[in-house]
């Protein structure tokens, strides 16, 4: 940002990297450490095992001190991704240059908006754009809401990316070793495209302010100063979105993203007023990311001088940590604007606001895509198993247990077969336990479809009392979702009344297990005649009568499968619309319609009923067939009859 005044230096800032996956957001992270003088290498957390999917870098550059978060870019830890961004003054969005690549960043750039958080875009990789920077430029800005700044463009020689035009001043560089730059004449054939990109900006940035707009109705140009001080007011409000350049693998843009940073990035006092956090001297931190159930806690320090040893609503702080290249460093205390890991935080939960202060609700994890059967490979580690699920859970939200009694499983859910498998791996790493893992069962049930009347009859006789009971019932399909129900026509006391809830009870105990081997359901069944003796019979008897009974009127009443169909609601950019329709009717989903996402133009919700048998590794193929950007969500909807 050659030529703009320079302010006082701020407190510490943060800032995340996000960016789909393969955009280079950890050579960009290990760039600007490297840019820093803090070099960076893996991350170990504290004690001394590699660092969770997200790591966190802390630097000082030109004297000012910041705290950068390098994300996930799988879209199965966006809960991760959108929980990092409630903690940082301002996230930069890592992209490659070709509109296919582009394509990927619906989901991220709505995200931001939806934070209300400042984001810059920084194209990396610009040595391979192959097509027009602006068509580049262009397919952004169709996933922005907000007006996107092109503050640099690319200076070619033949196919090769081999330079900058900064677009405020008009001065050209070109791209040296490592992260270095020197000025060269602005060649002739950008003169004209310069000054389209500095006439758009000018523009652009007086849409956002009446002073600046009169000036141009007045043919005032204003000063390259005057530009910077704009450009940071708007990108700080998050009113404006700056696109920088470069290629992180070489040190090429890195320097020149550092002082847009240093300039641009809102002060911890501006975000913590954006965010709603009350002033004060009192410490506040907001917890973003936990691991082991609180034993080391990444928080966002809000407000004070947090000092190790302090206590926060009656939690201890057991230690601070930066990260210094590979190296935990402990830390005496941590300042307003600082990004850090707390240790033995035991049981502090992610999004725990610990200092008494109140803020913006912290976000909603996603609903489950995708699921397994979770199993321990030796039974006494049960109860181990179930306490560190608990623990799992507990760091990441977006995972989530249910325990079936209809088929006996513990399940865990979570954002997708990536997403799973790095929880299932702690579990072993973490907790010592091992596991085995599979589809889960398919809750299937059975019924009827035809009427039967049936006779039970129990008659022993072993010496002493025997055993007789006699019943007769009537077996019966219910109307789907009906659910069981017993009827007692008994008159004349052909069965005693003391002996009839002996029947009921047997009868709904047999529907537990039909000739299929499922639970049946939707069946009546009425006791319509019977016979006792006055000594011999018993509960006991009239529950064998009954059950011998139930099982054989069952298997003569044509026992038909049911399998549980979901409704599902398929989103999708309405590009994907007709391919996510093909996808549900593939898998026997009947396509109900779609309707336009309330709140997303340009996308859809389709609605469909589907059976869940078929639903087990959907996710994986929706988001194959729409470039990573769909989703779905599910509730069990009725039980239909199985196709064979």
């Amino acid at each position: 940002m050659t030529g703009s005044v320079p302010k006082a230096a701020a407190g510490p800032r943060s800032i995340a990297l996000i960016g789909p996956q393969g955009a280079g957001k950890s050579t960009l992270f290990d760039a600007l450490l490297l840019a820093a003088g803090a070099p960076a290498k893996r991350q170990t957390d504290v004690r001394g095992r590699p660092g969770s999917e997200a790591r966190l870098g802390h630097c000082a550059f030109l004297g000012e001190r910041w705290s950068i978060l390098d994300c996930a870019g799988s879209v199965e830890f966006a809960f991760e991704t959108s929980a990092a961004l409630m903690a940082v003054d301002l996230a930069v969005v890592v992209c490659e240059p070709t509109t296919e690549r582009i394509s990927n960043l619906p989901l991220l750039l709505k995200s931001l908006e939806e934070h209300n958080l400042p984001h810059l875009i920084f194209i990396n990789k610009i040595d391979t754009l192959a097509g027009s920077f602006q068509d580049a430029i262009a397919a952004l800005q169709t996933h922005s809401t907000r007006p996107l700044l092109a503050r640099q463009l690319p200076i070619r020689a033949g196919d090769a990316v081999i330079g900058y035009i900064d677009v405020v001043t008009g001065r050209a560089y070109r791209y040296g070793e490592k992260q270095s730059v020197e000025p060269i004449e602005l060649p002739p054939q950008m003169r004209e495209p310069e000054k389209q990109a500095l006439t758009g900006l000018t523009e652009t940035l007086a849409d956002q302010d009446d002073a600046l707009m009169e000036k141009l109705l007045e043919d005032v140009t204003p000063t390259p100063e005057e530009l910077y001080q704009h450009l940071r007011k708007d990108q700080a409000k998050g009113s404006i979105v700056e696109v920088l350049i470069g290629a992180a693998s070489r040190g090429h843009g890195v320097y020149r993203l550092w002082k847009a940073l240093r300039h641009d990035v809102p002060t911890a006092i501006e975000t913590a007023q954006r965010r709603g956090v009350p002033a004060g001297d009192q410490p506040a931190v907001q917890i973003f990311k936990t691991v082991q159930a609180g034993k080391l806690c990444y928080g966002r320090v809000w407000r004070g001088a947090l000092r190790d040893g302090a206590t926060l609503d009656g939690v201890r702080v057991g230690g601070i940590y930066r990260f210094a290249g590979a190296e935990s460093v402990r830390a005496p205390e941590a300042d307003a604007g600082e990004l850090v890991a707390l240790g033995r935080l035991d049981g502090v939960a992610t999004g725990a606001f610990l200092g008494g202060a109140q803020m913006e609700p912290f976000p909603e994890p996603p609903p489950p895509v995708y699921e397994l059967a979770v199993t321990t490979k030796d039974r006494k580690d049960d109860v181990k198993l179930s306490a560190a699920l608990q623990k799992l859970v507990q760091d990441d939200p977006s995972l989530s247990i249910e325990h079936r009694p209809e088929t006996g499983e513990t399940v865990l859910r979570g954002q997708g077969e990536i997403h799973l498998n790095a929880a299932i791996e702690r579990l072993s790493s973490v907790y010592n336990v091992l596991v085995t893992v599979s589809a889960p069962k398919i809750a299937y049930k059975e019924t009827i479809r035809r009427a039967v009347s049936q006779h039970g009859r129990v008659k022993r006789q072993t010496g002493g009392h025997g055993q007789f009971a006699d019943v007769k019932l009537e077996v019966e399909p219910r109307p789907r979702g009906a659910g069981f129900l017993f009827t007692d026509k008994i008159v004349g006391g052909s069965v005693p009344r003391n002996y009839i809830p002996a029947v009921r009870e047997a009868a709904e105990e047999a529907m537990q297990k039909g000739p299929l081997g499922y639970p049946v359901v939707d069946v009546g069944v009425t006791l319509v005649d019977g016979g006792f003796h006055a000594v011999d019979s018993s509960d006991m008897a009239f529950r064998t009568a009954t059950r011998i009974a139930i099982a054989e009127a069952l298997a003569k009443a044509e026992p038909v499968l049911l399998e549980p169909v979901d409704h599902v609601t398929v989103s999708v950019p309405n590009a994907f619309t007709a391919a996510a329709q093909r996808l549900l009717s593939g898998r026997r989903g009947q396509i109900m319609g779609y309707t336009e996402k309330p709140g997303w133009p340009g996308w859809d919700d389709v609605e469909a009923l589907a059976p869940a048998a078929e639903l087990h590794d959907f996710i994986m193929d929706l988001r194959s067939d729409t470039m990573g950007l769909g989703a779905y969500r599910r509730r069990f909807d009725h039980l239909s009859e199985a196709r064979r």
